[in-house]
């Protein structure tokens, strides 16, 4: 056979097989609102970029009819390319192709892919499109999942790894999207769960919809399963390319810098908060007004809305922000928000990217639920988060700072590296008001006109205790600021310890409390 003959053969089986499950079957994935496999990663990446790996990889099944079955790619296609010009690796379950299901070759090839992405330092996306385990498989389907969470793991910290949920991801496969770094889902495509609707039905007899179950938005807003929330998939890939356009590509590297840039942000950051210490504001005014071109990108944006967390650039490099939200619950930190935070925390410092932390809080959430929900367990995520990052750590005291709060966001006890306090800010135990009462409370008892002794005693407490100039005075932040100079600050701060070298005692690793 001619040197013709097989490109021509080459091309023509090629072609065969990269229509993965027909016409009819994309058609179908189409009218479900669904991008084929194949169009998604070539939606992502750059145009042209796409190199694929094993696209006439087959499974060996022979039971059960899988004889006779071809299965074009096996249901998945993998490969490399790039986004925004910088190497990638990727795999997309193709739904068209037995459902997507996973079997041991199907894994084999994603573990593959993996496998390369750890070996070259590279991102690695995962688009998750599958009914599942592929039953007809038995074991070797259930091998191939732990065999891509075992991947997962020896890969965490060392290379970003994206989960892209568009379409179904049901039952042991919900885990490698918790494995990951970040979790992205579209309205209405992407469904989460480890037991399915049917299952609930029989066993407890309840009906409930995919949607109420493990929707899109449930695991944006209810979960946190989800870290990013899109309604379209275009929507979606945007967000990845924003992202990996701000984050390292590997732990030995920095985030690329850009050209810096002014905020944008025109409204002046000192009329940002309100003279009342008890009105809220958002906090995300205050970060706008910090970062280049006011552009931040939020991370886990619906979920635990109490605490702000997401990337900006200063000076036109990247860093990682960690802020109370007053709009919501006052800023309180409770279980959701210490593990949104820590989390954030973990991957900032694995990926060398600096953290600043912007905080106004009362404290943590009190209350039965709370205790009961281990607030003490999860609270302390945060503390062992803060106190473990050994990237450049920096703190503005905004307004409240009170109790444990105080000390688990990023404060000089947990290592912060530099920690300034606006000159109206209240750092104490608790609030001046419950101070007072607790404090004089004889006094004002006692008194003839106990509110006017209370708020006398509010106001003593707040002139000797509740301000900045205690802790400044006893070396607890470095310098109380006007807020103009926040911006000024923190770049000089970026740029002072851009070589921090932090030693640690040598051992294996922590114990965080999960």
């Amino acid at each position: 056979m001619s040197s013709k003959k097989n490109i021509t053969a080459l091309r023509q089986k090629k072609a065969i097989v990269e229509k993965g499950g027909g016409d009819k079957a994309i058609e179908k994935q189409i009218a479900m609102g669904k991008m084929p496999a194949r169009v998604r990663i070539l939606a992502l990446l750059d145009e042209g970029s796409f190199n694929e790996f094993d696209l006439f990889v087959q499974h060996e099944e022979r039971n059960f009819g899988m004889a006779s079955k071809e299965l074009p790619g096996d249901g998945v296609i993998t490969g490399t390319g790039t986004i925004n010009g910088a190497p990638v690796c990727i795999y997309a379950q193709d739904f068209t192709v037995m459902g997507g299901s996973l079997g041991l070759k199907h894994a084999r090839k994603i573990t593959k892919i993996m496998d390369h992405a750890l070996k070259m330092k590279i991102p690695c996306i995962g688009i998750n499109d599958s009914g599942g385990a592929r039953i007809q498989e038995g074991i070797g389907a259930l091998a191939g999942y732990g065999e891509i969470f075992y991947r997962n793991t020896i890969a965490s910290g060392v290379i970003p790894q994206l989960s892209v949920i568009l379409g179904p991801c049901a039952g042991g496969a919900v885990y490698s999207p918790a494995l990951t770094d970040f979790v992205f889902v579209v309205e209405n495509i992407s469904k989460m769960f480890i037991t399915g609707p049917n299952v609930i039905e029989t066993v407890l007899g309840e009906k409930i919809s995919q949607e109420d179950l493990g929707g899109a938005r449930v695991h944006a807003e209810i979960t946190g399963n989800a870290h990013f929330y899109a309604t379209t998939e275009m929507a979606c890939f945007q967000q990845i390319k924003t992202l990996l356009s701000l984050i390292p590509h590997n732990n030995d590297q920095k985030a690329v810098p850009v050209p810096p840039k002014d905020p944008k942000f025109r409204r002046k950051i000192e009329n940002i908060i309100p003279a009342d210490p008890r009105q809220p504001y958002d906090v995300r005014h205050v970060i706008f007004a910090l970062t280049d071109e006011s552009k931040f990108f939020e991370v886990h944006e619906l979920w635990a809305a109490n605490i702000v967390i997401g990337f900006g650039r200063m000076d036109g490099n990247t860093v990682g922000f960690v802020a109370n939200q007053p709009m919501y619950l006052a800023g309180v930190l409770d279980c959701d928000a210490s593990d949104k935070a820590a989390r954030f925390i973990r991957f900032c410092d694995a990926f060398n990217i600096p953290i600043v932390t912007l905080e106004d809080m009362p404290g943590y959430l009190p209350g039965v639920d709370q205790e009961h929900a281990g607030v003490i367990r999860h609270g302390a995520k945060m503390l062992y988060a803060y106190s473990e990052a050994s990237v450049p750590k920096m703190t503005i005291i905004l307004r409240k700072a009170y109790g444990g709060g105080y000390i688990a966001m990023n404060s000089r006890h947990l290592g912060a590296d530099f920690v300034y306090a606006w000159p109206g800010a209240e750092i104490a135990v608790m609030g001046p008001e419950g101070a007072a009462n607790i404090i004089f409370r004889k006094e004002i008892m006692e008194a003839e006109d106990e509110e006017a002794v209370r708020q006398q005693k509010v106001k003593e407490y707040v002139e000797k205790f509740a301000n900045p100039f205690v802790a400044a005075s006893k070396g607890y932040i470095d310098a109380v600021i006007e807020p103009a100079e926040t911006r000024g600050l923190l770049i000089h701060a970026l740029s002072v310890s851009k070589n921090k070298d932090d030693h640690r005692p040598k051992k294996k690793h922590g114990i965080p409390p999960f």
